[in-house]
């Protein structure tokens, strides 16, 4: 009964010290030069405050980008959420850089976006991890094969290594280097790979001998931040799924037989 009381009262007590912000305060979520520059100046977000986009849902909408070459190119095409009700309640569940647009280029570019920094308050409880989830044991594949993680003679060689393959959620990239010479890092958006800036990474790796497990769907970005080595070609984008095709990559024909075949038999033509 003391354990009961003593979880409750420490879950009300990481409510009630949550913030909660009205973005832009009495003006809103609208297109003004620097106002939200100035508006998030000065404040401390925490995780498990929020914040609130109030506007007018018929004209503007509030995107959440990944990262801040989206955020300064007013670059939608990739978000990490899209927010559309014209009221809308965003609570700040993990710290680091988050950053939200208008999708209406227009309207980014003449001020309608946010950046803010979220800290952990030790004041404050750390939320519980999600529960784990259990993952398929996959495949381990070493980057760039033989070649490992180095500046490579061409500079496509990366991305004709990860195309040859299927990577599905539990398998894992093992990247082996010179860890004086180099180092991995996992960026987060489409635009920070194609200019290869590692300002914001989501992880760093650099023991020369690094693991890394695929526990997610979707695109992963890995770079090099040494200097002209990203830009000479050592950068490695790799698309996860979640399962594996009932077929094989073959052509569409080749998979029309190959169906017409299982279903009628080989001797159909």
């Amino acid at each position: 009964m003391f354990t009961f009381v003593l979880v409750i009262t420490t879950f009300l007590l990481a409510c009630c010290s949550a913030t909660v912000y009205k973005v832009g305060d009495s003006g809103g979520w609208t297109a003004k030069e620097d106002v939200y520059y100035s508006w998030a100046e000065g404040k401390e977000f925490h995780v498990g405050d929020s914040l609130i986009f109030d506007y007018d849902r018929s004209v503007n909408d509030v995107t959440q980008v990944s990262g801040a070459l989206e955020y300064q190119f007013c670059d939608p095409s990739s978000p990490k959420a899209v927010y559309n009700t014209g009221h809308d309640t965003v609570t700040l569940t993990e710290p680091g850089y988050h950053y939200f647009v208008s999708s209406n280029r227009v309207r980014c570019s003449s001020g309608q976006r946010l950046d803010i920094l979220v800290v952990h308050d030790p004041s404050r409880p750390v939320p519980p991890p999600p529960p784990s989830k259990i993952l398929p044991i996959g495949k381990t594949y070493k980057v760039g094969g033989s070649k490992g993680w180095s500046v490579p003679q061409e500079s496509d060689l990366y991305s004709k290594w990860s195309e040859e393959k299927q990577f599905l959620v539990g398998d894992s990239l093992v990247f082996e280097y010179n860890e004086e010479a180099n180092d991995v890092l996992e960026i987060s958006g489409d635009l920070e790979f194609k200019y290869c800036d590692p300002t914001s990474p989501v992880a760093v790796h650099k023991t020369g001998h690094d693991l890394v497990t695929l526990t997610k769907p979707g695109v992963h970005y890995f770079i090099s931040s040494k200097t002209g080595h990203c830009e000479a070609g050592l950068k490695l984008r790799v698309v996860v799924e979640t399962t594996p095709d009932v077929l094989p990559k073959l052509p569409p024909l080749d998979r029309l037989t190959r169906w017409l075949r299982s279903v009628f038999g080989p001797h159909h033509h």
